[in-house]
């Protein structure tokens, strides 16, 4: 017997954001594939190799014995020491390993950071533009996002003066702060990020260090915000560096004041994460000389991208100082990005990403194009936009 519409299940208010559109894109490209049609994608940052290769035996191995289980909610001790011994190898940091919980990758670690620290309706900060689950996350939460544009006065990066004013106009609670960022892979360098992390502290400001991207840089290395003190919460992850972005692997580091806390909520909202994925990631560090190689790939792929893009009309491109993104100014060519991009997938069957999921004021005018993908890929998905742009290749 068919039950009638009562209108009780309806969407919450919370649950009102923004649909993450390169992942949008992702399943048309998905749909275009099991089609039989030949898709490159350039829109998410998915690198195209794979694990370091002891991960892959440890997970292997793990597997063997046939019991993969719950772990203790903030992970395996032997992780968590390696990743101290990370920090004391890369950063000349100390870290207390009791202080590092390993999570469903970083996108647990930003729930867990802002359910521990503030209240619904406490005012985050993150930069415009920026990685777009930090905006949608920190809505679901019931808090309000604070985007800071960035421009090419700031050299597209956030930094203590856009703080400040932002904070003047009207109280900031928290800054939430990648360093390379996303869409851009722009950064601070050394100075810059102290004078940032400080500026925030000296405000009342708590700090969220998104290093995600460490590792992946090209000119100048990043800080960590561990090397500036313990009063902050570093989130970092196994997907970008270490190429494991399936594995759902992170890690967080929190100040001792909030140990406890973190560990009551990892309990009752994830319990704990993937085991398998832990064993792998233990591993994953004996991978660095592989990591090192695929790092040096991206360097010359960057170097094609500066290369190519002002050649389809894209010259105004933001500093691309670390990770592996490509963000420009696609005015030229468009005035609205998310038309634009669908365009070019129907027609070269490319998958590209429209700024408008990293800027909702200005990303009409902006594209993201990813180039973690493979070289020969890379300059395939080039000569398809050359073809269809009826540009002429010297």
């Amino acid at each position: 017997m068919s039950q009638t519409k009562s209108g009780l299940i309806v969407p919450s208010k919370r649950s009102n954001i923004d649909s993450f559109i390169a992942m949008d894109i992702v399943s048309k490209a998905a749909k275009l594939t099991a089609a039989g049609e030949d898709v490159i994608s350039l829109a998410v940052g998915q690198p195209c190799a794979s694990a370091p290769k002891a991960a892959l035996t440890a997970a292997a191995n793990a597997l063997k014995d046939g019991v993969i289980s719950y772990t203790n909610a903030p992970g395996i001790d032997g992780l968590r020491q390696r990743i101290a011994l990370h920090y004391r190898e890369t950063y000349d940091v100390e870290v207390d390993p009791a202080r590092i919980y390993v999570t469903t990758g970083s996108s647990a670690g930003f729930v867990l950071s802002f359910l521990s620290m503030f209240e619904a309706g406490a005012r985050i900060a993150i930069p415009s533009p920026g990685y777009p689950a930090y905006r949608n996350i920190i809505k679901s939460l019931s808090m309000v996002p604070v985007e800071i544009e960035t421009s090419h006065d700031s050299r597209w990066t956030l930094n203590a003066q856009l703080l400040e004013a932002a904070h003047k106009k009207n109280k900031i609670d928290g800054l939430l702060f990648a360093n390379p960022n996303n869409p851009n892979g722009t950064m601070l360098q050394r100075d810059g990020f102290a004078t940032l992390l400080h500026k925030a502290q000296e405000l009342g400001i708590r700090f969220i260090s998104d290093e995600i991207y460490h590792g992946l840089t090209y000119d100048f290395d990043a800080a960590s915000a561990l090397e500036y003190g313990d009063d902050v919460i570093v989130i970092n992850s196994f997907s970008k560096y270490f190429c494991m972005t399936g594995w759902r692997i992170g890690w967080m580091i929190v100040p001792e004041s909030l140990m406890r806390t973190i560990d009551k909520l990892q309990q009752n909202l994830f319990i704990c994460a993937p085991q398998i994925s832990q064993i792998a990631a233990a591993a994953a560090f004996e991978g660095k000389a592989e990591m090192e190689l695929v790092h040096r790939g991206y360097k010359t792929n960057r170097k094609l991208l500066l290369q190519r893009l002002p050649k389809l009309g894209i010259t105004n491109i933001q500093p691309i100082d670390g990770a592996f993104y490509a963000y420009g100014d696609i005015s030229q060519l468009s005035d609205n990005s998310v038309d634009f991009a669908s365009k070019i997938l129907e027609h070269t069957k490319v998958a590209v990403t429209p700024g408008v999921d990293f800027d909702l004021s200005r990303g009409k005018s902006w594209m993201r194009f990813c180039f973690a993908a493979n070289h020969q890929r890379l300059v395939e998905a080039f000569d398809r936009l050359d073809k269809w742009l009826g540009i002429e290749q010297n």
